[in-house]
């Protein structure tokens, strides 16, 4: 892999939305990857692929420096829209030498603006100009200041594609802040840079620009190239600079697009500082990666224990015993009773065996129990989920990223969640009729032994079943520790039953497996439940180990960096010093080398 190949594998991880959840810094997150996309797709990628092209150099500055003014003198010739409103430069304006114009109308530069010979939102101006010289183009970009946020975007945006910057400001606003976050960041990305202090009153130039170079050198600038330009009497707004005024910088920039040697330099340079900037850009957004990671994790863990809880409060609604308090106990009692019938239980064993074979042969309607029993196991299992969903929301709700998420869901889809899914009735009664017929499988492969097979046979396996069913709501750890006389000894009469057909270790196996077949079915719809917030995390959920891959193509980037060719020493340049011009009246200009 060579060192284009190694900033490709750094780009692919980038084309995902990396931070969907409102955690730390997440705007400022946002904003760094976007930067960080920007800068490899407009700058490093295309000028890695084709060294030699031609130079882009971006006009920038604040509003009202004369951007658009400053680059129609360069060219002598009306390329951009100058004007008194703000903001004046809605479209970028690139303008290359004939010769360069296939190079810049292709996607080799800022791939992600369209190109147009008009004005139109998201497009690249470019018009050609023979007054530059071919291997260099100039581009006239919005405000770095503009009242319009998309304009400050772009402006960023192309400033991070440019190989040289051609910052402009005024004498009235060459100290505001907002310049200098600019160039604070070309210091640091090594960017190469020059400055135009525009619109200076003759009789203020050289104080001026004496404390503008101060200002550079104080902010690790020094050496920077600064041109300055006295500010003249324009007949309209729409005037060209007269000419001795840009006179230096046509000079300078005809001499940069003569000497390709310089050019090569000036690229490397701003190459090499883009890529060093990689050093804290890309460990800073793996770490905040990391972050969401664990953001979506903390999620994740959320609803995971709320549901372990429903599962939780399902067992404990088939420990306890409380099915067999409503209608199933009536259904029950509407045979046998209590009472009498438990008194002379022991004694009566051949008796009741009789009657409960009548109940389950048709002469007592079997169906109205086993109905009784799917309801209430159904009637469990939706407290069970809509607990769950309930805390799961809750607990969703006051979770770093939470709020945010379930706010992008919306009021009504988020209310909808903390409650059980409408169609969770039809999967739980598809779930407990499976699990009675699971029982019945029991009782019939029981039975099937010789030594049961007649008891089985006299009860009937549909009712020796639901003698099971019985057993497995009113019993804790096997059917050890019964509560004797729970829902009118339902509990009791079950287990006895059961055990003079199967016997007392046989049933207890029964019971045990009859139970955690039923627990396993329930988990599986609790697990569906879950399911819906879920989905919404992976929905939006960057891929596990996108953090690791940033810093494993970090690394390779790092390892790749031999293969860029250095650029050519820059010759040792003294603390910025001033040619001052002389000033017979307005119109001069000076520059510093």
């Amino acid at each position: 892999m060579d060192l284009l190949g190694a900033l490709e594998a750094l780009r692919r991880p980038l084309d995902r939305e990396l931070f969907p959840l409102a955690i730390g810094e997440a705007a400022a997150d946002r904003r760094a990857l976007r930067e960080l996309t920007g800068q490899l797709d407009d700058y490093l990628l295309p000028r890695l692929r084709a060294l030699d092209a031609p130079l882009l150099a971006v006009v920038g500055g604040s509003t009202g420096a004369g951007k658009s003014t400053l680059v129609n003198s360069l060219v002598g010739a009306d390329v951009a829209e100058p004007g008194v409103l703000r903001p004046t430069t809605l479209t970028p304006t690139l303008v290359v030498n004939p010769a360069d114009r296939p190079w810049f109308m292709g996607q080799n530069v800022l791939p992600g603006l369209s190109r147009a010979t008009g004005e139109g939102p998201g497009a690249l101006r470019v018009v050609t100009s023979g007054a530059l010289g071919a291997g260099l183009a100039l581009l006239d970009a919005p405000d770095i200041d503009s009242v319009v946020t998309a304009n400050r975007e772009l402006a960023a945006q192309l400033l991070a594609a440019a190989d040289l910057w051609l910052f402009v400001t005024t004498a009235a606003r060459y100290a505001d802040e907002v310049p200098w976050s600019f160039l604070r960041s070309a210091r640091e990305r090594s960017t190469a840079l020059a400055v135009v202090l525009d619109r200076v009153p003759p009789e203020a130039v050289e104080p001026v620009a004496r404390d503008l170079a101060r200002l550079l050198a104080a902010n690790g600038l020094d050496g920077t190239r600064l041109f300055t330009v006295p500010e003249a009497a324009l007949p309209s707004e729409k005037a060209r600079l007269p000419e001795e005024s840009v006179r230096p910088v046509v000079a300078w920039l005809r001499g940069l697009a003569e000497d390709a040697a310089e050019r090569a330099r000036v690229v490397r340079q701003t190459l090499s500082g883009a890529l060093d900037s990689l050093e804290t850009r890309v460990p800073a957004l793996a770490t905040a990666v990391a972050r969401q990671q664990a953001g979506f994790e903390g999620l994740r863990s959320i609803v995971s224990g709320a549901y372990a809880g429903g599962l939780a409060d399902f067992d404990e609604g088939i420990r306890d015993g409380s099915l067999l308090r409503g209608e199933v106990l009536a259904r029950w009692q509407d045979f046998i009773g209590t009472g009498d019938l438990m008194r002379s239980l022991e004694s009566r064993v051949g008796w009741l065996r009789d009657r409960i074979v009548g109940f389950f042969t048709g002469r007592v309607p079997e169906a109205r129990l086993k109905e009784a029993l799917e309801t209430g196991v159904e009637a469990l299992i939706r407290g069970a989920a809509d607990g769950a969903a309930e805390r799961a929301l809750e607990g969703w709700s006051a979770a770093p990223g939470g709020a945010g998420l379930l706010d992008r869901l919306g009021a009504v889809e988020s209310a909808r969640l903390g409650r059980a899914s409408p169609d969770l009735g039809k999967r739980a009664e598809t779930a407990v009729r499976g699990w009675q017929e699971f029982v019945l499988d029991l009782v019939r492969a029981e039975g099937g032994e010789r030594r049961t097979a007649a008891r089985v046979a006299s009860f009937g396996v549909n009712g020796a079943g639901l003698l099971l069913m019985l057993a497995v709501f009113a019993s804790t750890g096997g059917l050890t520790g019964i509560e004797v006389g729970i829902a009118g000894g339902t509990s009791v009469l079950s287990q006895k039953l059961l055990e003079a057909v199967f016997g007392d270790q046989a049933v207890r196996t029964l019971t045990v497996t009859a139970r955690e077949d039923l627990r396993e079915r329930v988990k599986a719809l609790l697990a569906e439940e879950a399911a819906r917030f879920t989905a919404l995390l992976e929905a939006v959920e960057p891929p596990a180990g996108t953090a690791a891959e940033l810093e494993a193509a970090l690394g390779e980037v790092r390892a790749q960096r031999h293969t860029l060719p250095a650029p050519a020493a820059t010759p040792e340049l003294p603390a910025t010093t001033l040619e001052l011009p002389v000033q017979p009246g307005p119109g001069r200009e000076g520059e510093s080398r």
